[in-house]
């Protein structure tokens, strides 16, 4: 989940409404594609981010002279463009073809925005990827592109290997080189922003937490406030106690995070693949490395998430839309994404590719998505993010004990979910 994909957690409530209420129509307009899509187009749209555009030109050139489509392509804002997908729907100027983060794939396609996508055996898509594309209603609205998780970052200038425990971090920060100028007893030795709920969650699944229950379809069933979680969160809360006050501040903490670890004031942070880039701008000597074990002898197990090309619901083109993610997905397809923007191909065979490249991000990323958990990806999960990190803020800060500010973050959530779907 990039920096900008992990912003549609924080719109996609009012995104999901607005859905909603459009949603009848956009099963007629779903109808209608499937009626006008059956002799193959010769042109299609192709809507990417602008720092896919590079990408895009390339493939959309192989893919004409492999099929004779002209592909053309335009580019933006990726969230401003599924925000506005219902709209674009209705007038008729959504894409044929785009890309959307795995967490917007099945909402989107329960609320009538997306065709039902077919994957192809070329592919190469594994159990936890397809879950990832398969909404509430057992369909399938998106060809998985790219795979994300959580890893650690650590500085190679001031530990000489990667920390396997957090018992290892724990001991870390007992070391006076790490204090926090200012504030007497605080260290900055290991950070992470646990006050967002997309960074803590692995804390509480690795203690037997979860969202919603039978794999994150049942949005009735909510493990937030179960003994895992609980202890998940008062292990954050142990942490707090020894992180600097400005770790508390839900909106800065993150660019604390990266100043302290980009001027080798911390040894070892926790973030996503997106980061890297800063890391080598700012000339930092790191590693990256999987999540080390918790204090339970489990392992941290964060959300799994990424991307996945879409068919808006309003495509007259649909063959060809089809045909074109088939391309997309196809392994040669995905080794030249990979080359082209180090980013996890989602196909099994270019991620084995991508492995075999030795670059120590690619490599942590496919170990620690093994373990993650697929993000549910249902209309509900809109609900929980605010509530979940107002739990995560109380309890750190002592302004609530953990059960008690886990008991209210459920209440919320449910009574959020009961407002806005009925439920």
């Amino acid at each position: 989940m990039s920096s900008k994909f992990m912003k549609s957690a924080a719109v996609l409530g009012t995104a999901t409404l607005a859905s909603l209420l459009l949603v009848a129509c956009g099963s007629k307009t779903a109808d209608k594609a499937a009626d006008t899509s059956s002799s193959e187009a010769k042109e299609i749209t192709f809507y990417v981010e602008d720092q896919y555009k590079a990408y895009a030109e390339k493939v959309a050139a192989a893919y004409e002279k492999e099929s004779g489509t002209k592909v053309n392509i335009k580019s933006g804002d990726q969230l401003g463009g599924l925000d506005k997908l219902s709209l674009d729907n209705q007038s008729g100027q959504a894409a044929d073809v785009m890309m959307a983060p795995y967490d917007r794939v099945g909402s989107l396609g329960t609320d009538g925005q997306l065709s039902e996508v077919t994957l192809s055996d070329g592919a190469k898509t594994d159990d936890k990827t397809k879950s990832l594309v398969t909404a509430a209603d057992g369909k399938v609205y998106g060809a998985p592109a790219v795979i994300e998780s959580l890893v650690m970052y650590y500085n190679k200038d001031l530990l000489k290997e990667a920390p396997k425990t957090f018992a290892e971090l724990e001991e870390l920060a007992k070391d006076s080189k790490y204090a926090f100028a200012g504030e007497d007893g605080k260290t900055t030795a290991f950070l992470a922003d646990w006050t967002n709920f997309y960074y803590a969650y692995g804390l509480l699944a690795g203690n037997g937490g979860y969202v919603f229950g039978q794999n994150g379809k049942d949005a009735k069933d909510i493990g937030l406030a179960n003994d895992g979680s609980i202890t998940g969160v008062n292990y954050a809360k142990s942490w707090y106690e020894k992180w600097p006050k400005g770790m508390q501040d839900t909106e800065g903490a993150a660019n604390l995070i990266q100043t302290q670890f980009q001027e080798g004031k911390t040894a070892a942070i926790i973030d996503g693949p997106w980061k890297a880039q800063a890391f080598k701008d700012a000339k930092v000597n790191y590693g990256v490395a999987t999540i080390p074990t918790l204090p339970n002898g489990k392992e941290y197990t964060p959300f799994g998430g990424g991307k996945a090309w879409i068919i808006p619901s309003s495509t007259k083109n649909l063959e060809a839309a089809q045909k074109f993610v088939d391309f997309l997905v196809s392994t040669e397809q995905q080794k030249a994404f990979y080359d082209a923007t180090n980013e996890i191909p989602a196909n099994t065979e270019a991620r084995s590719y991508a492995e075999g490249k030795n670059d120590e991000l690619t490599t942590a990323v496919i170990k620690q998505f093994k373990n993650a958990q697929p993000m549910p990806n249902i209309s509900q999960m809109s609900a929980v993010w605010d509530p979940a990190k107002t739990m995560l803020f109380d309890a750190v800060s002592g302004k609530k004990d953990a059960k008690t500010a886990a008991n209210d973050a459920v209440t919320l959530i449910k009574e959020t979910i009961k407002q806005k779907f009925g439920e």
